[in-house]
């Protein structure tokens, strides 16, 4: 049992923000969820996670092992493109899940992840790897994951007050005007379709993305796309809001295999670039996922079937 005495300049402060200002890898959700189970005792009685400590106070405390969830460690390829004892930076390849969901029990990548990192300190209690943002299924490209606490606290942070700088790449239909834009809309789910996301007015969360042409061709372009928030479906939906849907997105675009130069057997989105800050250092950290095959094949017949108007 380790403690903590509360000093005259902390009276009055909740215990559960006392207790995350100590210092240490866990962050105040974690306490909080410590206090609930009972695992922290104020003079020696349970205690509310809201209860204000006085000076002179003994705050007990332990933390348990971590629990081994129950999903399955698999041995499953992973493209690394970064990675230390606080995080990991994965270069997905399309048609891999994020997380073990309906229909994906096995073979995702928090089930490579559980193989691949011995080294995994608990998180929120449990021995797992810490997914912090995901990409869909048939979205490729950088992703980053903690190992510990600190660095789940760290990056939530960033994410949470767009402080993470995220770049797609996107093939997609249509002669795109202007050839730089923002878009802004609240994006929520669909009335018509729960499955789906929609930018219909008074419904959802603000949305920010910005695009830029980097490759215009007869009637489809390259853009370069940076989004600001990270509603779901974004990119894919915001795309389709200006009429020049994601190149193979069966929800949001529409079917035109016909007028393709090669096959698309996803949609051609790419998570390029990621930057954020080093969760316990603070070090600038910045990576660029290789573009797969299938886009770079598809982007390579474009231009060699068709006009180019503008690079």
């Amino acid at each position: 049992m380790s403690q903590f005495i509360v000093q005259p300049e902390a009276a009055g402060v909740r215990l559960d923000a006392f207790l995350a200002a100590q210092g240490g890898e866990h962050s105040r959700a974690r306490w909080q969820q410590l206090i609930r189970e009972g695992h922290v005792r104020v003079g020696g009685q349970a205690r509310k996670a809201s209860h204000a400590v006085h000076a002179g106070e003994v705050v007990e405390f332990e933390i348990p092992e971590p629990t081994v969830v129950g999903l399955v460690a698999q041995d499953i390829p992973l493209n690394i493109l970064y990675e230390d004892a606080d995080l990991i930076v994965i270069n997905k390849p399309p048609d891999l899940v994020v997380h073990p969901a309906a229909g994906h029990a096995e073979g995702t990548l928090v089930n490579a992840l559980l193989h691949h990192c011995a080294d995994l300190a608990g998180i929120g209690g449990e021995l797992r790897p810490g997914i912090v943002h995901r990409l869909d299924m048939d979205t490729s490209g950088a992703l980053v994951v903690a190992k510990t606490e600190q660095a789940m606290a760290g990056l939530t942070h960033q994410f949470k007050n767009h402080l993470v700088h995220k770049e797609y790449l996107a093939l997609v239909w249509g002669v795109v005007e202007p050839r730089t834009g923002h878009i802004e809309t609240l994006i929520g789910r669909s009335t018509r379709d729960r499955k789906k996301m929609s930018t219909e007015p008074d419904i959802g969360r603000l949305a920010l993305t910005d695009y830029e042409v980097m490759e215009q061709f007869d009637d489809a372009a390259v853009l370069r796309v940076r989004i600001h928030t990270g509603r779901t479906h974004q990119i894919r939906v915001h795309l389709t809001h200006i009429g020049h849907p994601v190149i193979g997105d069966t929800v949001y675009g529409r079917p035109r295999k016909a007028d393709l130069p090669a096959p698309a057997g996803r949609q051609m989105l790419h998570a390029h670039q990621l930057a954020f800050e080093h969760p316990r250092t603070g070090q600038a950290l910045s990576f660029t996922a290789p573009v797969p095959e299938d886009f770079r094949t598809l982007w390579r017949a474009f231009r060699e079937n068709a006009k180019v108007t503008d690079t």
